[in-house]
């Protein structure tokens, strides 16, 4: 038995999020449906042409994998998360609020002086999420982040796609896949964005070296890695990078593939108004079901009804008491 079920790498971002409307995106130049990088003077100028408009989710700490880890978390698992946040207010409520989610962390490492990334999430009327993000410290994410030791008691390292943006978090994640493989941690990967697979093509490649065991994506992503437009393209070519995967195909449901079967995960139907953290939330709970005991099938029907349920809610999160409810109902 190790230490943890799951060992996550990702960026520390603290979270704004604001209905907007179609035509506010196209007044602020926002490209809609994915994460752009943007200056901290950037992502000023749109909360205050924004100033006004209801925010529904409240300050938390965010990332695409401490969204999962945190749900994995909840449902019960043990897990530990590598980040780095700056020594400033944001930072401290980040680390604070990974704390009271149970997750494990390097409390003890010094923060450094500079400014904790936020991620500002606008969401229009057909519930789709538009992020604009400044990663502010989280950019210099890097080796030195990795604690050994848990990652080595770790049954699984979760790494988000979106570290493929800066160089150390790049290599970061090349050196937690390299140590990881080597002591018998099975790894997972997160495409986490369209524009990942867009534009950082090579550098996800490198992520994912010789191969990875898990790979999570939704269809664009998928498709978008595949280069082509069929379902059975994209499956053939993540079977080419990962031994199993996970494919979101939002209302449709998703395909899972377990190394031998690709299995139909059927839809929960819901009515949905913010898919922000719909892909987290997939990812941290079918990582919570096959390290305690769920077969792939299982845990992707716990991980479809989990993210049915964000997407029906505010925020890329849930309560810590509604993961026993739909544990009870999976």
């Amino acid at each position: 038995m190790r230490k943890y079920h799951v060992y996550g790498l990702g960026a520390a971002l603290v979270d704004t999020e604001i209905e907007v409307s179609d035509q506010d995106l196209t007044m602020l130049g926002v490209d809609k449906g994915v994460m752009t990088l943007v200056d901290r003077e950037r992502q000023e100028t749109i909360l205050n042409t924004l100033e006004g408009h209801l925010i529904h989710a409240k300050q938390a700490s965010g990332g695409s994998a401490a969204n999962s880890i945190i749900a994995a978390s909840y449902f019960g698992a043990k897990t530990f998360y590598s980040c780095k946040v700056a020594d400033d207010a944001l930072g401290e409520f980040y680390m604070n609020d990974l704390r009271a989610a149970g997750v494990d962390a390097n409390y003890s490492q010094k923060s450094v002086e500079g400014v904790t990334g936020t991620c500002l999430v606008m969401i229009t009327p057909d519930a789709e999420r538009s992020m604009n993000t400044y990663l502010g410290i989280s950019e210099t994410l890097s080796a030195s982040e990795l604690h050994h030791a848990a990652l080595k008691d770790s049954e699984y390292l979760y790494m988000e796609g979106y570290l493929v943006t800066s160089p150390t978090g790049r290599a970061a994640a090349i050196e937690a896949r390299e140590m990881a493989q080597a002591n018998g941690v099975k790894t997972a990967l997160s495409f986490s964005d369209p524009g990942m697979v867009e534009f950082f093509r090579d550098g996800l490649q490198e992520m994912l070296g010789g191969g990875v065991d898990m790979i999570f994506c939704n269809q664009d992503e998928a498709l978008g890695w595949a280069q082509s437009s069929t379902l059975n393209d994209a499956v053939a070519a993540l079977k080419k990078v990962a031994r199993t995967f996970a494919i979101t195909l939002g209302a449709k449901g998703a395909l899972v593939f377990d190394g031998e079967q690709l299995i139909e995960i059927e839809p929960r139907a819901v009515s949905a108004v913010d898919t922000n953290g719909a892909g987290d939330m997939f990812a941290g709970a079918f990582l919570y079901g096959i390290t305690n005991g769920l077969n792939f099938a299982d845990a992707g029907r716990l991980a479809s009804i989990s993210a049915a349920e964000v997407v029906s809610n505010y925020g890329p999160r849930l309560p810590a008491a509604k993961h026993g409810e739909l544990l009870a109902t999976a």
